[in-house]
């Protein structure tokens, strides 16, 4: 038998192939947490404060909103900290804890994302049957259930991974806690926790997938049904913001977790698209093509001193 030493701490070796770049990603995340940051937070504050906000899109779409600030602070600190020049250690419970918070903010997004498609179809095939069948309730049902979902996903990751051994090595090649960044370093067989976060995490991303197809498939084929162009175009623009939030979202989940071999640097890219950028860019998604958004925003902003011109 062989003495190991138990693993007590991580050290996370960053973005692969950046050595020299440190200062420049700094400033470049920074400022993109920035921004994800404001634009998240003002989205927010004009759903919860203009009541003509609260409806069952809005609802949806600040919860969307309060995910990706939960989802992109769940590792872009930490990465800001060491490219800064800080300590690369991260603690056994703190990994722990990164990787749960990581799996459960976006595997609750992706219900979400699968949530707010299912309302764009009841708001487009049943219009004069909308606010019957998404009643309050029934949002805090679908709501709750993605919370629930996203919850029970992840424990059963997080156990899995963490209660194998881990010995020897602590060096975790990349830049944040997950999953197949953290498995190599355990003493035991991981075959079946490869097993199950391939299940878990690639097939639920492909079912979630899936059943938005269906909805804007039924979309479709309801536009395409209305005779009047103007009434075509205004069911496409409600919808032609969440299906650039979904490329967003899913594209990255499906290349990092089906592609074969991908190399170091293709995954730490797309991770930081889908954990940083994109985050950034839905308030934009969806404020820019939204009237009642920009007008509550406008509102926003006018009662803070800074009056924004009507374009």
């Amino acid at each position: 038998m062989r003495n190991y030493t138990v693993v007590t701490e991580f050290i996370l070796l960053g973005i692969p192939e950046t050595e020299g770049l440190k200062t420049v990603l700094f400033f470049l995340f920074l400022s993109f947490y920035l921004c994800m940051l404001l634009g998240n937070a003002l989205i927010l504050t004009a759903i919860i404060t203009f009541s003509h906000l609260h409806t069952p899109m809005y609802f949806f779409l600040g919860n969307l909103s309060m995910f990706d600030l939960g989802f992109s602070s769940t590792t872009t600190p930490k990465m800001l900290l060491y490219l800064s020049g800080q300590s690369h250690i991260i603690s056994f419970q703190g990994c722990a804890a990164q990787l749960f918070f990581y799996h459960f903010l976006g595997c609750t997004e992706c219900f979400l994302y699968t949530v707010m498609a299912y309302d764009r179809f009841v708001a487009i095939c049943y219009p004069l049957r909308y606010t019957a069948i998404k009643n309050h309730s029934v949002c805090s049902i679908l709501a709750t259930g993605s919370w629930m979902g996203g919850c029970i996903h992840t424990i059963i990751l997080t156990s899995l991974t963490f209660q194998l051994p881990y010995c020897g090595s602590n060096e975790v090649g990349y830049y944040f806690c997950d999953i197949p960044a953290v498995l190599p370093l355990a003493c035991e067989d991981t075959s079946l926790v490869q097993r199950v976060g391939f299940t878990n995490v690639g097939l639920l991303s492909l079912i979630c997938f899936f059943l938005i197809l269906v909805s804007y498939t039924r979309i479709g084929i309801a536009i395409s049904k209305i005779h009047s162009a103007v009434g075509r175009q205004r069911a496409f623009s409600t919808c032609s913001a969440h299906i650039t939030a979904i490329l967003c979202a899913f594209g990255p989940v499906i290349i990092i977790y089906l592609e074969p071999n991908p190399s170091p640097l293709l995954g730490a890219v797309i991770q930081i698209l889908n954990n940083l950028v994109t985050p950034m860019l839905n308030p934009l998604i969806y404020s820019l093509r939204n009237k009642d958004v920009k007008s509550a925003l406008r509102s926003v902003f006018s009662k803070r001193g800074f009056p924004l011109k009507n374009k």
